[in-house]
């Protein structure tokens, strides 16, 4: 019976997937498969550039009841609109250069066969993660490793750093801070309890990056 269950569920949640896929116009659906089990969502297919393949997932992650993504979507670039190394690597150092959230300075990148691997460290997991949007999106593109390391130029102000996370899940629409317990040790947060979805898991996790000082998240929320 109780197999039965979770097969309905994760039928349902299929759908559900493939019908934002669908709703998703920077993907082909035909291009991507679904399948789903106890939650655990796994793309395949083949697309034509990595940023595809990120606004993929990023449909999955956005249904309710997906409890992970694994993303196993192959990026075959076509030769004629293909770039070499060396022009995607020009192209990524200028789109980091453009981006006022990335500390340009502070970065290395590298890229071999058109995958982009960045190095180097920022005060904060906003920058990172925009470094990682800025390259992700360039033709020629097939793959980004973001080994940006976060390294917060003050110290975590653990005194009542927890109580001001909770308020900033709570004054998010997005959020149930209500299901969220938040401890901190030092510069690192320890998230526990439980959320909806794997995209609400992702956006408390955000929120909680934005804490002055914290070097690391350990988000161990359950979705439910």
């Amino acid at each position: 019976m109780a197999t039965d269950t979770i097969t309905r569920t994760d039928r349902d949640i299929q759908s559900a997937v493939l019908d934002e896929l669908t709703w998703e116009p920077r993907v082909g659906p035909d291009e991507i498969g679904v399948t789903v089990t106890e939650g655990v969502v796994t793309l395949t297919g083949r697309v034509d550039s990595y940023a595809k393949k990120w606004a993929a997932e990023r449909a999955a992650h956005r249904v309710a009841r997906v409890r992970a993504v694994a993303n196993d979507i192959a990026v075959r670039i076509d030769t004629a609109a293909g770039r070499e190394d060396p022009e995607i690597a020009v192209a990524a150092v200028r789109a980091l250069e453009w981006d006022a959230f990335v500390p340009i300075e502070a970065l290395q990148v590298t890229v071999a066969d058109g995958w982009v691997t960045l190095h180097g460290e920022v005060e904060w997991e906003y920058q990172r993660r925009a470094a990682e949007r800025s390259v992700a999106r360039l033709t020629g593109v097939c793959g980004v490793s973001n080994g940006i390391a976060v390294r917060p130029a003050v110290r975590a102000d653990g005194g009542d750093l927890a109580e001001r996370i909770v308020d900033a899940l709570a004054r998010n629409a997005a959020t149930e801070a209500e299901q969220v317990d938040v401890r901190v040790h030092g510069d690192t947060v320890l998230l526990d309890g439980q959320v909806h979805s794997a995209g609400e898991r992702e956006e408390i996790e955000r929120v909680v990056w934005n804490a002055p000082g914290i070097r690391e998240v350990r988000n161990h929320l359950a979705v439910r």
